[in-house]
């Protein structure tokens, strides 16, 4: 340790990174039913034998659902009746039973 009043004392400084946790994301400005991406938003690889009903019913519990499946996915999908194994789909969060 340096006597020295002309230089900072590093000595007792060790390298490595914080232990601080990270910050948190900070939702204040976020309001209710703004447009933004909602983090029920999921993505699913479409594979040999599906349709957009059988996903439907898979994420949704109701085949009848796959109308909202095919509006999230117009720049994918043109013909809600061909869908192909290796496409990307995104499923939006059910707006089922929601006034």
């Amino acid at each position: 340790m340096s006597n020295d009043p002309g230089k900072p004392d590093f000595s007792n400084v060790q390298g490595g990174s914080s232990t601080l946790p990270p910050p948190k994301p900070d939702f204040s400005n976020v309001q209710s039913g703004a447009s933004t991406v909602s983090a029920a938003t999921q993505t699913y690889t479409v594979v040999a034998g599906d349709s957009l009903s059988k996903i439907a019913k898979k994420f949704y519990g109701d085949a009848n659902q796959w109308r909202q499946i095919f509006e999230a996915n117009g720049d994918k999908i043109k013909n809600p009746d061909l869908i192909h194994p290796g496409q990307v789909l995104t499923i939006p969060a059910s707006t089922a039973n929601k006034s």
